[in-house]
């Protein structure tokens, strides 16, 4: 079955396509119209951004949001992650950002959780959701040229996702997770349709 993947973030295309293809997607994309963001969780916002592309597109559409949880900020940037710097802000501005609010923080309290929404809409109203996180820290510096958005300050143990491959990445992730979930729930959903 063909879905449409409803982002405009081509690293995150490339990771959503690389994962979603094994389990039996056939994953398309199409020009889609901007949707603004407006929910207060990552679930909402994910549902939004997929209702949006199956009205446009007349096909089943998945989509997602993720973003950062950093426990000494009170969960920020949270479903804020991609404008936390700015609306035209590049992943590097929103580290700074991010590395200077934590500034006087010491390594235990650095605590954060990267957490992914997925969703996936059919044409006839029905929905599929699958949520997941991955538990670390906030790094004092950048680390590893790997991954894109905070992967490069987001460390699992040693290591940052940004020096993970994209194996091991997609195996830990927070994306990684909430498709495999997904998968496991489309699969059910399929089958019972």
């Amino acid at each position: 079955m063909k879905f449409i993947i409803a982002t405009h973030n081509k690293k995150k295309l490339a990771e959503m396509e690389r994962i979603l293809t094994p389990l039996g997607v056939e994953v398309a994309t199409a020009q889609l119209e901007e949707v603004e963001e407006t929910g207060a969780t990552f679930e909402e916002n994910a549902y939004l951004k997929a209702s949006a592309a199956c009205r446009q597109t007349g096909l089943p559409a998945i989509a997602d949001d993720s973003g950062l949880a950093v426990d000494a900020l009170n969960g920020a940037p949270g479903v804020y992650s991609a404008r936390y710097a700015g609306e035209h802000a590049t992943d590097t501005q929103k580290m700074e950002k991010l590395l200077h609010a934590l500034k006087d923080v010491p390594a235990e309290k650095r605590t954060a959780r990267f957490v992914c929404a997925v969703c996936c809409v059919f044409p006839n109203g029905d929905r599929v959701f699958a949520q997941a996180s991955c538990q670390g820290s906030i790094a004092f510096a950048l680390t590893g040229n790997g991954g894109f958005g905070y992967d490069p300050i987001f460390l699992v143990g040693e290591q940052s996702f940004a020096q993970l491959s994209d194996e091991e990445k997609d195996h830990i992730s927070h994306r990684g997770k909430a498709l495999a979930l997904f998968s496991q729930k489309l699969r059910a959903y399929l089958n019972n349709g």
